[in-house]
């Protein structure tokens, strides 16, 4: 039996495929003719677009339109046009194409391997996998291809990169086991889209296993069973159909009320990256956006969004809610957000810097520009405004002032926008949290961030595998920030909502229940189980684990008594 991240849910059985890497090996040699080196690179990275935008396309009917944008993503990495630069400046010094394109893509992946932040050190994976399409089009390489693999494939690689997943045929992969990558990964990412049982993070993982053997693939706990006895495979068939069984049993709920045991209705939202997100929105039956993150606009390109750009992409996540509410989040820029062209300065703890309100405060063209979109987008459903990383008063009222401005603006030349729409904000920082009875009579709502939340409180990077054990929304200190939060917008009589990762937890459910959370906001593919955790639950029974979780003191304790209760 293997330990590894338990990446994506489920019981996967089936035959070992083992995903081998294709040769990149070649000698580098000097250029004389630099001008037809810099053609040939040109025609590898164009070939490499369209071979790009087709597995886009292909991701976006199996797993959607948001993990598609993973695969887009590449392509606005190779277009960089400081990457290119830097690359033909290589060949005109009289390098080859391949050695350019590897010296540059390399000094990116150390950079970003680099950093104790898990997304960024993620972004090194997406330049490999960038760096070997290019070099094997210059090679003529053929890439790896798994879109042939039989029905009840487990695939095993060293790295399963999102172009490899593009060609995953979900109805013949049951499992997917890799030697690299973690929860965040994009390999993760995409593994949880298409609903295949995945473990990650498995030493040695190519060495392990040979093709065709049986191996069973527990994505829930982490485990791998290599070659399973006749007991062991018994026991896990029948775990996979009661896995199975539960899954068919949450549509029970879909079209219904988020609403308690007891009788308390709760909003339940999904967290959104693009208005194409908000259709799974819809289809996976969240009553609201609680979350939609608004860089997708600014990232990829090389020159801000205009304000019609930006309006359109807000109306049509209006439009497609119908109604609903849709809380956008202006730009949160910074810290593991890097956008080249914005020319944010390179700063020794950018999570702690220059970043997020901060950022748009002092950029206030820019900043209005996206607040006059969000406000002509209110016109067209229930919109509202949610500034990020707010730690004190100034920034809230300076927000709320540019919002007046913009309003004035818009009523001078005509445009309609709801006159009434919320300003609220993030509370996701120990300052905010101080100060949450202050802010709750200024802002219209809350919604806690917690994975910042977590990481400001506690003081460490979840990212950094030596602090990493400290990082947890069970620390007591974080539960009581949280409780405050909470206690502070219900006394003031605004909502109060959670858009981090921890609201889609069933151990917490219970203490948020409890504590008076007005709003869930999840991942779409998380709506249906959030739902039936939260129906599960009378307010007293909720009351009662709160009461005996908050008098315990150590994470390790709240834990175990919360595993005890669920």
């Amino acid at each position: 039996m293997l330990n590894g991240i338990a990446a994506s849910d489920g019981i996967g059985i089936g035959k070992v495929l083992l995903i081998q890497e294709v040769s990149l090996a070649y000698t580098p040699h000097p250029v004389t003719d630099t001008d037809a080196e810099i053609a040939r690179f040109r025609e590898a990275v164009q070939a490499f677009i369209l071979n790009t935008e087709e597995q886009a396309r292909a991701l976006k009917e199996s797993a959607g339109e948001k993990e598609a944008e993973i695969m887009l993503g590449h392509i606005s990495m190779i277009n960089d046009p400081y990457l290119q630069g830097e690359i033909e400046k290589l060949i005109v010094g009289g390098s080859c194409a391949e050695a350019a394109l590897e010296a540059m893509c390399d000094m990116f992946i150390n950079v970003f391997s680099a950093t104790d932040d898990e997304v960024t050190r993620q972004r090194a994976a997406d330049v490999r996998d960038v760096k070997a399409g290019v070099l094997g089009l210059l090679l003529g390489v053929n890439e790896v291809k798994i879109s042939d693999a039989p029905k009840g494939t487990v695939l095993v690689a060293k790295e399963l990169t999102p172009s490899m997943t593009a060609g995953i045929n979900k109805d013949n992969i049951v499992g997917i086991i890799t030697e690299t990558g973690g929860k965040t990964s994009h390999s993760a990412i995409l593994a949880r889209a298409l609903e295949i049982p995945a473990v990650l993070s498995i030493p040695d993982v190519m060495t392990v296993f040979e093709n065709g053997e049986l191996v069973i693939v527990d994505g829930t706990e982490g485990l791998v069973i290599d070659r399973p006895n006749g007991a062991q495979e018994k026991h896990y068939r029948e775990e996979r159909e009661r896995f199975r069984a539960e899954r068919r049993l949450l549509d029970q709920y879909r079209g219904k009320k988020t609403v308690s045991a007891s009788g308390e209705e709760y909003e339940l939202f999904c967290n959104i990256g693009n208005p194409e997100n908000a259709v799974a929105a819809v289809e996976r039956d969240g009553e609201g956006v609680g979350l939609f993150r608004t860089e997708f606009l600014f990232m990829g390109r090389t020159a801000l969004p205009s304000e019609d750009e930006q309006f359109e992409a807000y109306k049509k996540a209006a439009i497609i809610l119908k109604g609903r509410p849709v809380i956008i989040r202006t730009l949160d820029i910074g810290g593991d957000k890097d956008i080249p062209y914005m020319g944010l300065e390179k700063e020794e703890n950018p999570f702690m810097g220059f970043r997020a309100i901060r950022y748009c405060l002092q950029n206030r063209e820019l900043f209005k520009t996206q607040l006059r979109a969000i406000l002509r987008a209110s016109a067209f459903g229930d919109v509202r405004i949610m500034f990020p990383l707010v730690t004190c008063l100034e920034e809230l009222r300076q927000g709320k002032a540019l919002v007046e401005e913009c309003k004035q603006e818009l009523r001078a030349d005509g445009v309609a926008f709801n006159e009434a729409i919320p300003v609220g904000i993030m509370v996701e920082t120990a300052a905010a949290a101080m100060l949450a009875d202050v802010l709750a009579k200024e802002a219209a709502f809350f919604s806690i961030g917690t994975n910042d939340l977590t990481g400001y409180t506690m003081s460490c990077d979840r990212g950094n595998s030596n602090v990493s054990y400290l990082y947890s929304v069970l620390q007591p200190s974080v539960l009581r920030m949280i409780r405050r939060i909470i206690r502070c917008g219900v006394k003031n009589g605004i909502p109060v909502g959670m858009c981090g990762e921890a609201a889609a937890d069933p151990a917490l459910i219970p203490l948020l229940i409890s504590f008076g959370l007005t709003e869930f906001s999840v991942s779409p593919t998380s709506v249906l189980r959030v739902r039936k955790c939260i129906a599960r639950w009378t307010k007293r029974e909720a009351d009662q684990v709160a009461e005996q979780a908050m008098e315990l003191v150590t994470m390790g304790e709240i834990s175990e008594y919360l595993k005890t209760v669920l």
